[in-house]
């Protein structure tokens, strides 16, 4: 696909549904559809009052419908009502140690959910593109080579399971119900906005603001993909105006990444050294059911949508450092 065009008022006005509008991603995603004018209906479990959703202001700017996103019958009423034309599906319980503590309620949330949401599109016509984000998770080990979408989906721990099995619902429906969905699998996200602490990035910041030596569960040699949010948000929005333009991509995947694959502990080192230095990582070697190495292709999405990364690693935690030095200024009990 060369040069992919596509109307600069693409988003103007158009209803679309966020579920996990409160995550990292979703809230990023929220803010990319609001400053191009698109109609967003949010799809929100829990309050979150230091969501970036709550905390910015964006969740007055939105429609909320407050439900689970296991809920089919409350899905397809919000499709229905709101005249939805686009779904972004990013809800998810994110977690990989949560995960292996309690693997039933993430499956739920990861399988149950998927297939309620697309359930719930199948019976609604109006809906004519849906974005389903799976993750370098649902390719499970694939013993630490360079892969591509057409790499088995081969999850055995409980999050990747949940991932490989939404990311194949998915394509069934594309497959068996014609449902115009694309899924999307992109490396770890980090980015201003991720209140986890016990994800590298976040955690690794905040201990450096506190003059605190960075925590490191595994044993620092598990390789990834580090995936600005941003970036990420953008893939989203792109990949959707790509489906509009082109139906015939329906049930395709697109891994999106930025080819640079580092070790933890080279991560938190970089993090340091963007903060000008600090206290040597404690590693625990603690992690349990973590894949050692994972490493995307993302040239389907170069070739196919004519996608690039706007932020190499260095930049987007240059980014992310700035955001959580306001936050914590603006914040400074949480700090």
């Amino acid at each position: 696909m060369e040069g992919l065009v596509v109307n600069g008022s693409f988003w103007r006005d158009r209803p679309v549904l966020v579920t996990g509008a409160t995550g990292l991603v979703g809230g990023w995603l929220v803010r990319r559809l609001l400053d191009q004018q698109a109609d967003v209906i949010c799809l929100v479990r829990d309050g979150a009052p230091q969501s970036e959703l709550a905390r910015t202001g964006m969740a007055n700017q939105v429609k909320t419908v407050w439900g689970d996103v296991r809920d089919r019958d409350l899905l397809e009423r919000a499709l229905g009502e709101y005249e939805v034309d686009t779904v972004f599906h990013l809800a998810a319980q994110t977690i990989v140690g949560i995960a292996n503590r309690n693997p039933v309620s993430t499956f739920e949330s990861n399988i149950q959910g998927t297939w309620s949401l697309l359930e719930a599109v199948r019976r609604s016509p109006l809906v004519r593109q849906v974005v389903v984000a799976s993750s370098d998770k649902a390719y499970g080990d694939q013993g630490g080579s360079l892969y591509d979408e057409s790499a088995p989906l081969q999850g055995r721990h409980p999050y990747d399971v949940s991932k490989s099995c939404a990311d194949l619902i998915a394509q069934t429906y594309a497959q068996t119900y014609r449902t115009p969905v694309v899924v999307t699998r992109c490396g770890n996200f980090y980015g201003g906005g991720d209140l986890n602490w016990n994800r590298i990035v976040p955690g690794t910041i905040r201990s450096l603001l506190r003059g605190e030596a960075p925590v490191i569960r595994s044993n620092g040699l598990f390789v990834r993909d580090y995936f600005y949010v941003e970036d990420g948000a953008a893939a989203y929005t792109l990949l959707a105006e790509a489906l509009a333009a082109r139906p015939e991509l329906a049930g395709e995947s697109f891994n999106f990444s930025n080819q640079d694959g580092r070790t933890v502990l080279d991560l938190v080192q970089l993090i340091t050294r963007l903060f000008g230095g600090g206290p040597p990582p404690r590693i625990l070697n603690q992690a349990s059911n973590e894949i050692p190495q994972q490493l995307l292709s993302a040239r389907k999405a170069r070739e196919v949508l004519a996608w690039s990364p706007q932020f190499d690693l260095e930049e987007g935690l240059k980014r992310t450092i700035t955001w959580y030095k306001e936050y914590f200024a603006h914040e400074p009990d949480r700090r």
